[in-house]
Formats: structure tokens, C-alpha cells, sequence
């Protein structure tokens, strides 16, 4: 049972160093995708904000409707350098979802098995 527990442990720091540090090393750059849309215009830094200048299908593009959450562009409230900060926090958050979802369905599977016994 002992040896349960270090596993446990050791993938729980693992993850969470992994997490923590790799998420900083993430590209800022455009993706793939992103690159794509932007093909045909420049992008022009104003007092408002950048501009898209050209014609390019990011033009049509509408901001996502969770771009103000917390954890939005791999950062926490939009500060940069939170990276990091951001990945261990969704490790906990799937971690707590996961293990929630995981923990009701053992939890189903257990009464059914002993209601069908009786």
C-alpha cells in the first residue's frame, strides 16, 4: 500500500514540475492555424491595439467569447510570464475534474455491484 503512495506522489510532482516549467519554454508565435488566417495582411500595432491591414480571413474573425477568462492565452489574467502558473493550475483543475468524474463512477459501479447481489 506504502509503494501506492510514493508512485502517487512522485507522478503528482513530476507532473506539476512538468507543468510548471515547460509551460514557460511554450511559443508565443503563431501556430500553424493562426498563420494561416494571417496570409495577406500585416499585423500594425496602434494605440487601440493591433490592426490587421490587407485582406486575410482573420479579418472576419470575432474575439472568442472565453478570451477574458483567467487562464485565456496560456496565462494567468492575461500577465505575461505566467505561463507556468497557468499550466499548474490546469493540471489541478483536470486533475480535480478527472479524479471527480472517476471517483462518481467507482462510487455508481460499487452500489449497483451490491444492490445486484442481494
Amino acid at each position: 500500500m506504502r509503494s501506492h503512495w510514493r508512485f502517487w506522489a512522485a507522478f503528482a510532482v513530476a507532473t506539476l514540475l512538468i507543468a510548471g516549467v515547460v509551460s514557460y519554454f511554450a511559443s508565443a508565435s503563431p501556430d500553424g492555424l493562426d498563420s494561416t488566417t494571417l496570409r495577406g495582411c500585416d499585423v500594425v500595432e496602434t494605440p487601440d491595439g493591433e490592426q490587421l491591414t490587407g485582406d486575410c480571413i482573420a479579418q472576419h474573425a470575432d474575439e472568442h467569447g472565453l478570451a477574458a477568462s483567467p487562464l485565456a492565452d496560456y496565462a494567468v489574467a492575461g500577465r505575461d510570464g505566467t505561463g507556468g502558473v497557468a499550466g499548474i493550475i490546469g493540471v489541478l483543475a483536470t486533475v480535480v475534474v478527472a479524479g471527480s468524474a472517476f471517483w462518481l463512477i467507482a462510487r455508481t459501479r460499487k452500489t449497483d455491484a451490491g444492490e445486484s447481489r442481494t
